[in-house]
């Protein structure tokens, strides 16, 4: 059993010293702290202001874990501040957050602080290593992923728990996933509006604290024991998955609050310093929102940013995380000007602090402000989800084949598709390399893979929003017929382009990352953002089907392809004339078999191309690798390419069912594609 103290954070600091507590407010005039023990007495302690510096502090010596408690804090009145020294407000660095008892229908706060017992026995189990090019992520939701699963125990379903079920765990190493990414876990709320209207937040990018694991996702048994129990159940959630070799990834939201915008809920960091703590108009007026969440937090005033950095720090050392994907990440590098800054010091930070560089960092680049959209431009030691890479997977092989289909020419030819599968250079840049990229196809908001190829059009009429939410610009394909159907053509083809789209994603250069339930062929029945809607929509479906078994099946598949051929995960871009050890060498041939033509690249009427990869070995054997890509619904002979070096081709994989697998093909000899489909061949 170990305790780990972070001694120069806020909050409590229990340890075996003097008890004590501190928070920051540069504003305040006067902050008490109200600590409720578990008997129900309350004690109030009179924080002092540390010299002239936002920090307040006091002892605490009676405090213990299960105690709740909450701050008072007064201030001056006017634009920016909303002090009242009779609010009940929640620790910014609370461990541990429960509903109140006190409660909305009693007038009160609807959350409050609780100092937890963070003691955990972790067994000896450490971080597993895995190497960014070997790492298969999975999106996926605490509570949908095992609500529905029968070989899970009720009580343990949806639920942390439930997600280190030794059937989920089965299920995630079957498939090949080595990092599992957690939609928002820390402790968030419904907002306003929704909860009016009888709807509840099924996403969680609402925070109300950077420090505590969402109550909720606990076990009921685990809630009833209260908050330190609650943070058992997570850790040992982690060590779990670590024990099975599987990394935790946290989708982390720092870029606004539960506050939302001016009128809102005052819960926290409002309250206690709300004119340092968020963004602000010129004129003092409004908040400066580049989420379009209501607020914007600054992170360019330091206690700010130390608030993101320090729950970092708690959640990678003490809860052993493995690392975070940044929600809206370009709202975390806007300077005092609300300016985008790639090297901005919290940025900076975050990549150089000696206790998060054993992290994966990984941005989703972009916000809903001026100059929002910045993929590619977040620099060395981040990776970032790669719309690029999802656009153009779902243009090649959906849109324009239903635009063949329409017209008999597709929109474009194959030289996108190219840059895709080999790592987006012109993205990410020859320094950072192809693993900046994280590849995806589909993710928690937009359709899901199966709706993908089953809809034209979104159908969100289960939001209560009329269809204004959700995107228009899906890139989708139904094939014929909108929704489900019993249509044996229409599904087999749909299982296809499901294929497609997986074999791309998990064939290319970079990082993939699937979505929890696409290896199922889950469907939303067309809903492309079920943030609001209710599990029996967007749960994992686990019954007994063909078709979500065959999917799971090329899904493990493709896992085990890519883990046994480093030719398709390099590390580094090569450069024309050197050896770049961890770089892939490329060799492009059309259908005939001959070197690729400029003709090739770009007529949208040849969409075949020989894609022949060898790695620069580094740390694993030489290896290669023909990938064809035949992106046209016309049946096409290809001729697999002539080398000196090569005895034979043997297909390993192919998006075309009741493939020939065993046989070993000459070079020169006559291969058949009978639709949109993609073959992996091996190399003798």
């Amino acid at each position: 059993m170990h305790r780990t103290v972070i001694d120069e954070t806020p909050g409590f600091r229990l340890g075996d010293g003097a008890p004590r507590f501190s928070v920051r407010s540069a504003s305040a005039t006067a902050v008490t702290l109200v600590v409720v023990e578990t008997d129900g007495r309350e004690t109030r302690h009179t924080l002092s202001r540390v010299d002239d510096t936002d920090r307040w502090t006091a002892g605490t010596p009676d405090v213990r874990p299960g105690d709740r408690y909450h701050l008072l804090v007064d201030g001056p009145q006017g634009p920016r501040h909303e002090f009242d020294p009779e609010r009940p407000l929640l620790d910014p660095y609370a461990r541990g957050i429960v509903p109140s008892t006190a409660g909305p229908d009693g007038g009160g706060p609807r959350w409050t602080s609780v100092v937890v017992d963070d003691a955990f026995d972790w067994g000896g189990v450490g971080k597993p290593d895995v190497p960014l090019d070997r790492a298969v992520v999975y999106e996926a939701n605490v509570r949908t992923v095992t609500a529905a699963n029968p070989d899970v125990p009720e009580h343990l379903r949806g639920t942390y728990a439930g997600v280190a079920h030794p059937s989920t765990i089965a299920h995630l190493r079957r498939i090949g996933v080595t990092t599992l990414e957690l939609l928002p876990v820390h402790a968030f709320d419904t907002e306003t509006w929704l909860r009016e209207a009888g709807r509840e937040n099924a996403w969680g990018y609402n925070t109300v604290g950077f420090f505590a694991p969402h109550a909720a996702y606990a076990s009921a048994d685990a809630r009833a024991a209260g908050a330190s129990a609650v943070l058992r159940e997570f850790k040992g959630m982690v060590r779990l998955l670590h024990e099975a070799g599987i990394q935790v990834l946290l989708d982390v939201v720092y870029n606004h609050t539960a506050e939302e915008g001016l009128g809102g809920p005052t819960s926290s960091l409002r309250g206690i310093d709300g004119a340092a703590r968020y963004r602000w108009t010129e004129d003092g007026a409004s908040y400066y929102d580049t989420t379009g969440c209501g607020n914007t937090l600054d992170t360019s005033v330091e206690a700010t940013a130390d608030l993101v950095v320090d729950s970092l720090r708690y959640w990678a050392r003490e809860v052993q995380v493995d690392g975070f994907r940044f929600d809206l990440m370009a709202a975390l590098a806007r300077d005092a000007d609300h300016v985008f800054d790639p090297a901005h010091p919290l940025l900076e930070r975050i990549r150089q602090h000696p206790d998060l560089q054993d992290v994966l960092v990984v941005a989703e680049p972009w916000d809903v402000g001026p100059d929002g959209w910045r993929t590619g431009a977040f620099g060395a030691g981040t990776s970032e989800w790669n719309d690029g890479f999802r656009n153009t997977v779902r243009q090649f092989w959906l849109t324009d084949v239903a635009e063949e289909r329409r017209n008999g020419t597709p929109h474009a030819g194959i030289g996108r598709l190219a840059e895709a599968l080999t790592g987006s250079r012109g993205t990410f840049g020859q320094e950072r390399g192809p693993l900046a990229s994280i590849n995806f196809v589909t993710a928690h908001d937009g359709f899901t893979l199966l709706d993908l190829v089953s809809h034209d059009r979104k159908h969100n009429a289960a939001n209560g929003e009329d269809g204004r939410d959700g995107s228009d610009d899906n890139r989708s394909f139904n094939h014929g017929v909108e929704g489900d159907t019993a249509d044996r053509g229409v599904r087999a083809a749909r299982g296809r382009s499901m294929r497609n789209l997986v074999g791309t994603l998990m064939l290319s250069a970079g990082v993939p990352m699937l979505t929890a339930g696409d290896e199922r062929s889950r469907t939303q029945h067309g809903n492309n953002n079920a943030y609001v809607v209710s599990e029996d929509l967007t749960a994992v479906d686990w019954t007994d089907d063909e078709d979500a078994e065959a999917m799971t099946e090329a899904v493990a598949a493709l896992a085990r392809l890519r883990a046994a051929h480093p030719a398709l995960r390099p590390t580094r871009f090569g450069v024309e004339g050197q050896e770049t050890p961890g770089a892939s060498r490329m060799a492009w041939y059309g259908p005939d078999g001959h070197p690729m033509t400029s003709e090739g690249w770009d007529q949208p009427i040849h969409r075949v191309v020989q894609y022949f990869v060898e790695s620069t070995p580094e740390h694993e054997p030489f290896d290669r690798v023909l990938v064809v890509v035949h992106g046209s619904g016309r049946t096409r002979d290809l001729t697999l390419p002539e080398r000196q070096d090569v005895l034979g081709y043997r297909l390993a994989w192919s998006s075309e069912k009741h493939r020939d697998h065993e046989r070993l093909r000459p070079g020169g000899q006559v291969f058949t594609a009978y639709g949109p489909g993609i073959h992996v061949f091996e190399v003798a």
